[in-house]
């Protein structure tokens, strides 16, 4: 696993968003972006060169769902990594965002162990 990928997190909870953060920075990964809503996230798509996204599903205005539908669409980022990470565990939002073309689906509450897992099997 390549330790210098750029990952995006992508989460309306300050909170998430450090979890996340200090899961990635335990697994060895520094270069950790963060976004707090979907039209931040799609600038920071645009600008830097970002090797996967980790997104909440349930933001206010741009849901990580919206997110995903918008890279999806872009030809240039099509292939980026996906991971939705939500309390949506509902079999509808599960097959929902795989037929988006999410990558990997994590459900809330998680620990470390899932996480990991997950990740790796992107990275």
């Amino acid at each position: 696993m390549d330790l210098n990928q750029h990952i995006l997190i992508v989460d309306d909870s300050k909170i998430m968003r450090k979890i996340i953060n200090d899961f990635l920075q335990r697994m060895g990964l520094t270069v950790i972006i963060e976004a707090a809503n979907g039209k931040e996230a799609l600038r920071v798509i645009a600008d830097k060169d970002i090797d996967l996204v980790i997104s909440d599903w349930s933001m206010q205005g741009m849901t990580g769902f919206d997110i995903l539908k918008t890279i999806r669409q872009d030809i240039q980022d099509r292939k980026l990594p996906f991971i939705m990470i939500t309390a949506e565990g509902q079999l509808f939002h599960v097959l929902k965002a795989f037929r988006a073309g999410v990558d990997q689906y994590l459900i809330k509450p998680f620990d470390f162990k899932q996480f990991e897992y997950v990740l790796k099997k992107i990275l």
